[in-house]
């Protein structure tokens, strides 16, 4: 049987992809989740989360969240454009019920779908921090 995880190459792992995507992307938002995007050659996405303790100061709530999260990529994750994406959650999602926050995500990725923001998804020139 196989597991439900998701893939290795379908995760942020490296601190400086998620401190390229803090400096130079695209931004989505709702009431509870903030997300930043930008385009990625690899031809498919990959997800980073950064849940703070400023959310919630239990683990558990900060857990949920993030279980909530990956289980709403994991069903969009072959419909979405090849971009880097890190999630984050507002104080907010704390208090809603799972249904209420999958479906804001649900949105969040139909908005990453849609063409007005794949227009405003741009490669990123710069291969680095080294001047060549």
């Amino acid at each position: 049987m196989r597991a439900a995880g998701l893939p290795r190459e379908a995760r942020l792992r490296r601190a400086g992809d998620f401190a390229a995507l803090r400096q130079n992307s695209g931004r989505l938002g709702g009431r509870c989740f903030s997300v930043r995007f930008r385009l990625n050659d690899l031809g498919h996405p990959r997800l980073g989360l950064a849940i703070s303790k400023r959310v919630s100061k239990r683990a558990v709530d900060r857990n949920r969240i993030k279980r909530l999260i990956r289980e709403s990529y994991r069903r969009a994750r072959l419909e979405l454009p090849p971009v880097d994406l890190m999630v984050m959650a507002r104080e907010q999602a704390c208090s809603l019920p799972g249904p209420e926050l999958l479906a804001e995500l649900q949105q969040l990725w139909k908005k990453l779908r849609s063409a007005k923001v794949e227009a405003t998804l741009k490669p990123d020139d710069t291969a680095g921090t080294i001047v060549r």
